[in-house]
């Protein structure tokens, strides 16, 4: 494996100084940037308004270590699950999402995932590493291309919902976002990117802090402590009291509404008693409901619900005053769905290693 840093480390100060001390001139490193942020360069051939002898001597010091399509399944709704190797080899996946008003972009922020969420596929994986901010970057890149080619329409929204918890890499997603949005980036706006976060209080009140542009969504899946818990064991130490606190806070920031995301399964948190908490739960702060069916994983122990309990639950939020969408799932048939990414593609996994 290469020892050469990726070039895409480097903020724009310290490819200028590079530039510099290499007795080159300063605007280079803005020519560079552009090709890598705005253009997408995977490789310095490609940096044409550059000498032959100064792409050669980036080629001496640098790398660009971008992501690759390993392989793709296009699900009979029309979604496609990407396998994406890393540099190093790991996979991570990404998800595009067509429907009749937007093309979305679904990708990772982890390979692997360090929480352990009951109902989640990812959750079983072991957390490898936090991918760079180029290697978030390059997910939308290629998913982008995809959707052009595909379906001859144009990204129009990006969730950090797939695989990894975004706000245990905060520094890095942060950054991705920034090179996605910025007029030196991809330039697509903020407000059509969501973040989805299993619920880490203190780095949503930082996100409150930094003024972020972006939407926020929680994965709530159950309005009350104990049951919360059981599912997800993240919540033993962020309660619902401090992840109120927490969003208040970014809402007071930000003037972001969050949306929770609340799977219903059946017989654990689909009575109207449990729609009741999650009323009470959203007059606690400025917010909006998804509910989302349950995506079924192997060896899982939860099923879900029925059509007239989910439709019953949906109308006692409304009933009270909660903003409410149901969303369908997609790429079922694949694994592509909410929950489901896993690598289980294990010839993909096994594959060699490029320089």
């Amino acid at each position: 494996m290469s020892t050469r840093k990726d070039i895409r480390l480097l903020s724009p100060e310290e490819l200028t100084a590079w530039f510099e001390a290499h007795d080159q001139k300063a605007f280079r490193a803005k020519q560079v940037y552009e090709w890598l942020w705005k253009k997408s360069a995977t490789n310095f051939g490609e940096m044409t308004n550059l000498s032959k002898e100064t792409r050669e001597l980036l080629e001496t010091h640098y790398v660009i270590q971008a992501v690759t399509l390993a392989d793709f399944q296009k699900s009979k709704d029309r979604t496609v699950k990407n396998a994406f190797r890393l540099f190093d080899g790991n996979v991570v996946e990404g998800v595009l999402i067509p429907t009749e008003s937007r093309m979305t972009a679904c990708i990772s922020s982890q390979v692997g995932c360090s929480l352990t969420c009951k109902f989640c596929a990812t959750g079983r994986l072991e957390r490898l590493r936090n991918l760079t901010a180029a290697e978030i970057y390059d997910q939308v890149v290629l998913i982008r291309k995809q959707a052009e080619e595909l379906y001859q329409v144009p990204l129009s929204n990006i969730v950090y919902m797939g695989m990894g918890e975004p706000l245990l890499n905060y520094k890095n997603v942060l950054e991705s976002v920034e090179k996605i949005t910025s007029p030196a980036g991809l330039g697509m706006s903020p407000q059509r990117i969501t973040v989805s976060t299993a619920g880490v209080s203190k780095m949503i009140t930082k996100l409150g802090d930094d003024k972020v542009k972006f939407n926020l969504a929680l994965s709530l899946h159950a309005a009350n402590d104990e049951k919360r818990s059981r599912i997800m064991p993240i919540n033993e130490s962020n309660t619902l009291d401090s992840l109120a606190d927490a969003l208040n806070y970014f809402y007071e920031k930000t003037g972001s509404r969050v949306t929770f995301e609340y799977i219903v399964f059946r017989d654990f948190n689909d009575q109207l008693s449990d729609a009741q908490e999650l009323v009470d739960f959203c007059n606690r702060t400025t917010s909006k409901v998804n509910i989302i069916e349950y995506n079924p994983i192997e060896d899982g122990e939860f099923q879900q619900t029925t059509e007239p309990r989910l439709s019953a639950f949906a109308t006692h939020l409304e009933k009270n005053g909660i903003i409410v969408n149901i969303r369908r799932s997609r790429g079922k048939d694949i694994d592509a769905a909410c929950g489901q990414l896993a690598n289980k593609n294990k010839a993909i996994l096994k594959a060699p290693t490029k320089e």
